[in-house]
């Protein structure tokens, strides 16, 4: 028994014992008069009968204390089988979460991919669907456990769970992720408890960071990037206000690639990563925004620099010519005080979408590569751009444009390959061009050695969509059951942080079609349609208007190997077939063949009228051999001949035997052929 239990004993006894003292069964006045006794006893025998009286006293006691011992002792027991009853109820019946789960169904989704991301996003996981079976009840809350592999998360970008509810409406969670094994799989996994039910995906999005106001202003650094400062003056707002940062950094090569389509972008040396600022349009900006944002300095200038310390290195040494190493000095030094005199930055806002030069924002320079400039009011988003030379406002405005646009675009190359065992099955990929040859080492490593077929870089968002058209005399499989559904028709959703694979089953339109060539011949073609051309269409994704469809932005084509087709002639055809065509058999010509030698072959080419080029092809084909040589002039004369029932083809060759000098071989080749009939026949 434990120490709870015995504690609980001891309380059950005492008050056991005061019930039997009130009762009458054992007091302190019976006790003290069964003890004493009275005065008038005998004195000699005082002594024995207190000791009786203490023994009946110590009987009676231990009797009441043996029953109380009894009745606890039950009520434990009764305790201990309650107890009992209690967890088998439990272990039968579990809680209503557990119990209800098999009222859930869960499939997966993956068509609707396109429409599950918006803006920034990017999805890092499987579309999956969550609905309450038919005639089943379910009882809220529900923990929705997705697994998702996240390729790229940095600091500026952090995973959620959205969710969309049969009504459509959208609801972003952020997940409780674990990583490590989870039911038997080793992975990431997004758990949360969620009180509706519907299609759930984990995407990827950038951080942002809310943030409040008060009236006595703030200064605030970024959790994001700790480099980006905002400073509120006091009395920026008449009331406390909530606000929202967020941050897209702007990648070198991606500049640089913005920069490589228009020459007019050349004088850019670098730009700041683009900041979204949120604030409520009801309250405008009273003081001047202070903003601190990294915009790298000239990494031409820092070539220069570099160049420049290792000529003076270089001039340190004994030259041969002291002049001409002065000479490069002055000149490195002069371009270094021109560059620097004349580079610039700008300061560029958005309000709604529409970019704009800031001329009256001045920024100033700080160390480490910070620029500082204050903004007189509220702005949606900011871009600093460092400047070789000044650029008209215009220029400024579509670079942020193009910046913005490009930093949700990525380029693609879309990929035909093959297993070799597999001929009629070709996958189709869309893989970033960056990291295209490692890419199609891993499909090499996955069984795919066959060539691969690419396409040029093509450009897509997040979600944006391929659509696979045949032309020629291949299709698929799908679009072959039904070319007039547009769902049967093959499509690539793009997403840059997942597999983007499609294995399509070809088959031929005409068994017939090509029939020049080995190889059946056909086209695939790659239509682009992007997210704003999609809609929901009942439960799936549909392309608004077919109409909107352009030119295609890629064409590969496509073979398949031709099979050997068996023709199934009737038995009749197939007996006089042998009966006529096949009266010189094989084994006949190869008889003649081993009997004649080489003059003689040549005096019976001009018997048979064979054609010079026929001879001389068959001659290339059967090497040195004179015996494989003439069987081959034999086969070929005995192909030439029309194709005439009961036509005489052995005493044809009987007779050119005879012209050619050899009357012998002619009788034993009429021999042979009467012998071999009447066996054929018996």
């Amino acid at each position: 028994m434990t120490e709870d239990i015995l504690f609980i004993t001891s309380d059950e006894t005492n008050q056991e014992f005061e019930d039997v003292r009130r009762q009458g069964y054992v007091g302190k006045g019976q006790i003290e008069e069964e003890v004493l006794g009275p005065a008038e006893d005998n004195k000699k025998d005082e002594k024995k009968t207190s000791v009786i009286e203490e023994k009946q006293c110590k009987q009676k006691l231990l009797g009441v204390l043996r029953e109380m011992s009894v009745v606890h002792s039950d009520r434990l027991t009764v305790w201990r089988e309650t107890l009992r009853e209690c967890a088998a109820l439990l272990t039968k019946s579990p809680p209503d979460g557990d119990s209800s789960a098999s009222a859930l169904r869960c499939e997966v989704a993956d068509s609707l991919s396109c429409l599950m991301v918006t803006g920034s996003e990017e999805l890092v996981s499987r579309v999956i669907r969550v609905k309450v079976q038919d005639g089943n009840t379910f009882h809220f809350p529900a923990t929705v456990i997705v697994p998702f592999h996240a390729r790229y998360r940095g600091n500026y970008r952090d995973v959620a769970v959205k969710i969309m509810d049969e009504d459509r409406r959208v609801s972003y969670i952020t997940p409780v992720t674990t990583e490590g094994l989870y039911g038997g799989q080793k992975g990431s996994f997004a758990e949360v408890k969620v009180y509706s039910l519907g299609l759930f995906a984990v995407v990827s999005c950038l951080k942002r960071e809310h943030y409040t106001v008060q009236r006595k202003g703030l200064s605030l650094k970024l959790v994001m990037d700790p480099r980006i400062c905002l400073n509120y003056l006091p009395g920026s707002f008449t009331v406390p206000v909530m606000a929202q940062a967020t941050i897209q950094p702007v990648e070198a090569v991606l500049l640089t690639a913005v920069k490589s389509k228009n020459d007019g972008y050349r004088s850019v040396a670098s730009t700041s990563p683009l900041l979204y600022l949120t604030h409520p349009r009801s309250q405008p900006l009273r003081r001047p925004l202070a903003v601190t944002l990294p915009c790298p300095p000239n990494p031409d200038k820092k070539r220069g620099q570099i160049e420049n310390q290792d000529s003076l290195r270089v001039s340190a040494s004994p030259q041969w010519d002291h002049r001409v190493s002065n000479r490069k000095s002055i000149l490195a030094a002069s371009v270094k005080s021109k560059e620097k005199h004349n580079e610039s930055l700008a300061v560029l806002g958005s309000v709604e979408k529409h970019w704009s030069v800031l001329d009256q924002v001045s920024a100033k320079n700080q160390q480490n590569g910070l620029v500082s400039f204050d903004v007189p009011e509220n702005f949606d988003r900011l871009l600093v751009v460092r400047l070789l030379c000044p650029l008209p406002p215009g220029v400024l405005t579509s670079l942020a444009e193009e910046l913005e646009e490009a930093v949700c675009c990525h380029s693609v190359t879309v990929v035909l390959q093959r297993r070799q065992d597999e001929p009629h099955a070709v996958l189709v990929a869309a893989l970033p061009s960056r990291d295209l040859s490692w890419e199609l080492n891993r499909l090499r490593a996955q069984g795919y050695s066959g060539p691969a077929d690419t396409s040029p870089e093509v450009s897509m968002c997040e979600a944006d969509q391929l659509l696979l058209c045949f032309s020629g005399n291949i299709t698929s499989k799908v679009g072959a059951q039904d070319d007039k559904n547009e769902s049967a028709q093959e499509r690539l959703t793009f997403h840059s942080q997942r597999k983007n694979h499609l294995l399509l089953r070809l088959t031929e339109v005409d068994p017939f079609g090509n029939y020049s060539s080995p190889h059946y011949k056909g086209t695939l073609l790659f239509h682009k349609v992007t997210r704003g051309q999609l809609e929901w269409r009942g439960d799936k994704a549909a392309l608004k208007d077919t109409e909107l469809l352009g030119d295609p932005v890629c064409k590969l084509s496509l073979t398949l190997p031709k099979k050997a087709r068996k023709i199934n002639r009737p038995i009749v055809a197939r007996v006089k077939l042998c009966e006529d065509t096949d009266s010189l058999s094989d084994s006949l010509l190869q008889w003649l063949s081993d009997e004649l030698s080489e003059e003689e072959i040549s005096l019976l080419v001009v018997s048979l009228r064979l054609r010079r080029s026929a001879a001389q092809m068959v001659k290339l084909r059967a090497g040195d051999s004179s015996s494989s040589r003439a069987f081959q002039l034999l086969a070929t004369w005995r192909r030439g001949l029309p194709a005439i029932p009961h036509q005489p083809k052995a005493s044809q060759l009987a007779r050119c035997l005879a012209r050619s000098g050899r009357p012998d071989l002619a009788r034993e080749l009429l021999l042979r052929q009467t012998t071999g009939t009447r066996q054929s026949s018996g």
